[in-house]
Formats: C-alpha cells, sequence, structure tokens
C-alpha cells in the first residue's frame, strides 16, 4: 500500500485463536504413548443421551426377556412378565412357569446383567487409570487376582467366618492384591509406562493363574471340576442371595464414577493437565483403584472369571457416545449388561443340554476385536514412538 508516494507496509493481521478442544462430543484420540484421551478440535454430531439410554434400556428389557423365556422349555414374553408382575403384586401362582421364571432363569439373567455392567464399568475407569486403550481388569491381570482369593475361600474355607461374604472377600482382596503388584512393578521414575503396564498385566495374569492352578491340586478333588469350571465363567449356580452384593457394590461405583464424570475426563488428558484443572490427582487415582478392584472382585466372586467384557464394550461405547464419561458410564452400564446376557443365553444354549463357560462366548468376540485394535494402533505397543 502506498501513502504519501511511500511504500507503507500492511498491518500484520492478527494472530488467530486456537480453536477450541470438545473432548466431551469426539471419540477418544490417542498419543504416541498409546493413551486414551480425548481429540480436540474434532466435534462429531452425537445422538441427545436420553435417546442412548431409551435405546439401551429397550435393548436390555428385549435381551433379559429372552435370557428368561428360551430354554429347555420355551416361554412366551407374556408369561414371563406375567410371573414377575404376580411376584411383584405378592400374588405368585404354584405352576410350572412360576418356577422355571422366578426361581431359575431369573435370578440367572439378573445377575448375568448385574456383572456385565459391572465388568463394563471396570473396564472404563481401568483404561482411564492407566490411559492405555487397551488395558482391562481380565488383562491386567486383576481378575486372575480375584479368582486366587476366591478360590482360596471354596477350597480351604478361607475366611469362613464372614459367611455368605467369604467368597466376595477372598475376591475383592485378591484384586486389590493383584492391582497393587502390576502397579508397583510397571511403574518407571514414578510414572506408569504403558507398554510396561501391560506385559506385567500378562505376565502377573499367568503367575495368578498359576497359583490357582497349584491350590486347585492341592484342595479338595471332589470340588477341583467345579472350580475349573467357575474360574472359565459361569452363572449356573445363580440364585437371589448372589444378587444384593454385585449389585450394591455396582451402584456405589455408578454413583461415585458419575459425580467424578468432570474429574475423569479432565484425568483422561493425563495428570499434569487434570492437576492444572485444580484435579486432586492421587486422590482421584487412589479411588478409582479402590472402585475398580471392588466391581472386578465381586463380579469374579459370583460368576468366575470372564474375560474382554471389560476390554470390548467401553470401546463400542464410545463409538456410540463419544469419550465424555458423562455419557460413557451410564450407557456403558445398560449396554454391558445386555452384552453379558446374551453371552450368557448362547452359553446356555449353543452345546444344549450341556452349558458352555460364557468365558469361551466372551473371549470368541473378545479376542478377534483386540486384534482388531492391535493392528489398527500399533502405536499402543510402542511401535510408533
Amino acid at each position: 500500500m502506498r501513502q504519501g508516494g511511500q511504500r507503507v507496509p500492511a498491518p500484520a493481521a492478527p494472530p488467530s485463536e486456537p480453536a477450541p478442544e470438545t473432548p466431551n462430543d469426539s471419540g477418544p484420540s490417542s498419543s504416541p504413548e498409546g493413551t486414551v484421551a480425548p481429540a480436540p478440535g474434532r466435534r462429531r454430531d452425537r445422538l441427545p443421551l436420553w435417546v442412548v439410554l431409551v435405546a439401551c434400556t429397550v435393548l436390555l428389557a428385549v435381551t433379559m426377556t429372552l435370557g428368561v423365556g428360551i430354554g429347555s422349555v420355551s416361554l412366551s414374553p407374556h408369561q414371563v412378565w406375567q410371573v414377575i408382575a404376580d411376584h411383584l403384586a405378592g400374588h405368585p401362582k404354584s405352576t410350572v412357569a412360576d418356577a422355571i421364571v422366578w426361581e431359575i432363569r431369573l435370578p440367572r439373567v439378573l445377575l448375568a446383567a448385574v456383572v456385565g455392567a459391572a465388568l463394563t464399568t471396570a473396564g472404563t475407569v481401568v483404561q482411564v487409570l492407566v490411559r492405555n486403550a487397551l488395558a482391562d481388569p481380565f488383562l491386567l491381570g486383576i481378575s486372575s487376582g480375584a479368582s486366587v482369593g476366591a478360590t482360596a475361600v471354596l477350597l480351604f474355607g478361607a475366611f469362613a467366618s464372614l459367611g455368605v461374604w467369604a467368597v466376595s472377600f477372598g475376591s475383592v482382596l485378591g484384586a486389590l492384591a493383584a492391582m497393587a503388584a502390576v502397579f508397583l512393578v510397571s511403574r518407571s521414575r514414578r510414572q506408569l509406562a504403558p507398554t510396561q503396564l501391560i506385559l506385567v498385566g500378562v505376565v502377573l495374569s499367568a503367575l495368578f493363574e498359576s497359583v490357582t492352578s497349584f491350590l486347585i491340586f492341592r484342595g479338595n478333588p471332589q470340588a477341583t471340576q467345579s472350580v475349573l469350571f467357575w474360574l472359565l465363567g459361569s452363572f449356573g449356580n445363580a440364585n437371589w442371595t448372589q444378587l444384593p452384593i454385585p449389585a450394591v457394590a455396582l451402584v456405589i461405583a455408578i454413583v461415585y464414577l458419575l459425580a467424578q464424570g468432570r474429574p475423569l475426563n479432565a484425568f483422561a488428558m493425563g495428570a499434569e493437565p487434570a492437576a492444572s484443572l485444580g484435579v486432586d490427582v492421587h486422590r482421584l487415582r487412589r479411588n478409582l483403584f479402590v472402585v475398580t478392584s471392588l466391581m472386578a472382585g465381586v463380579a469374579v466372586a459370583v460368576s468366575g472369571v470372564i474375560g474382554f467384557v471389560g476390554l470390548v464394550v467401553p470401546h463400542i461405547v464410545r463409538l456410540i457416545v463419544g469419550s465424555d464419561h458423562r455419557r460413557v458410564l451410564p450407557v456403558g452400564v445398560l449396554f454391558g449388561a445386555s452384552f453379558m446376557v446374551v453371552g450368557d443365553l448362547l452359553a446356555r444354549t449353543i452345546v444344549a443340554p450341556q452349558e458352555m463357560p460364557i468365558g469361551v462366548i466372551t473371549a470368541f468376540i473378545g479376542a478377534p476385536t483386540l486384534i482388531v485394535l492391535i493392528r489398527r494402533r500399533p502405536y499402543l505397543y510402542g511401535a510408533a514412538q
């Protein structure tokens, strides 16, 4: 531009402001360290949360109805809900359908739903806690550690003075010990190395499984077959007395985690960014540590070791609702419950009249999913560092 015969330089353009981050509405992104963090600068159109919750609730109601109705004696949805309505009204009937629904199938389906929701929630929290997309209670050895405690109770009567709480207490204690061991061994210079965490979890999981096998070998031979079947996951012994402990633990965990939705979102971006936003990182990490062990422990206590649920379902839920944990957690509870109910239904019907361990079903689904994730994201194992 010329002014008065002289060339005057044009004013410099003001620096553009960075695009606002939208961690709550976008899918999870991954850093070279293989962390799970919200992706900045991307916004996707998401369905309203209430729409997704209604859809997942309907899905859960349908799967539970099918789970109760399908079996060696088929029952219609009307018969299933009529029995439930009669019991809720306080007027149960002495019929074959009533005995099948209320005494056999309904507690099993409800227990499967609670365990599926608990494992999904535990997997979601573990992935945030260690900032690794391939972490879950099974891969990190938490479930295997819980099985050591539960097996010790079943075979040797440890904590027998606690009565019905004995197996749950032993399982939670084993889960806490396993998670503490994995964290301590994998820490490097007071930091959690994602690659080491997965490798240490796999190694210690094998160690805990060998301890469980040793306990079985040294225990009561008459209980060996039932314990081995339980270790592969089964709801065959489900009854109403097993429901309160995992259900209460799940409710307490979900209420606490939903109240920590914003800190969880900040913590997913890393400890330092979370601390800069005012999050008490050490306290939050300790609480998540306890909550995860509690849910994994009570789940293993009533169902045995069921792998891949805590890995597969959180990924599916994040694809649907994004990475905001205020959306992921409630949707994950419903979707995880439906996933487990369907898995248990397949376990009961594929090789009927025999029953297949549900851990086999979830492994058939989860293992291919894990392979796909590894091939699509090799940096999670340090290949792109």
